[in-house]
């Protein structure tokens, strides 16, 4: 699929842009979807770069912030970030930003009664055995296995 002839490639790109923060690597492959050479796909993202419209360690804070207000645990968030194409210290670097999962995974158990049935939720949001642990089995004591 070819751009269109008015198109340029910063210009596609800020229209990615426009609802909600993207990875470097997502705006990258929308650009590439677009028909859009590597060239000019470089020159758009280095400009969004320098301008500080697009920003990989903006949106791992801002990604990571909205998937754990959702209820997920640090393993889907890493999943999810990773993805994306953020490297691994700015992944880091936004779980660290966030309350603790152990806490995460507390606030879901309240919300949601300490029982099996939460436990295995949280396993499947991302948490850590350690937390489901921390959150539910106090007063779950031998309904897990």
């Amino acid at each position: 699929m070819a751009p269109r002839e008015s198109d340029s490639a910063q210009e596609a790109a800020l229209r990615a842009l426009r609802h909600r923060d993207l990875s470097v690597r997502q705006v990258e492959e929308r650009l590439r979807a677009k028909g859009f050479g590597e060239d000019e796909r470089d020159a758009a993202i280095d400009a969004l770069r320098r301008t500080g419209l697009l920003d990989d360690d903006r949106f791992a804070e801002s990604r990571a912030r909205a998937l754990a207000a959702r209820g997920s645990g640090d393993a889907l968030i890493r999943h999810d970030l990773s993805r994306a194409g953020v490297d691994a210290g700015s992944v880091e670097d936004a779980l660290a930003g966030l309350a603790s999962e152990i806490e995460r995974a507390r606030a879901v158990a309240e919300r949601r009664g300490s029982s099996a049935k939460t436990a295995r939720y949280l396993a499947g949001k991302g948490f850590s055995d350690a937390s489901i642990s921390a959150a539910v089995a106090p007063s779950v004591d031998g309904e897990l296995g």
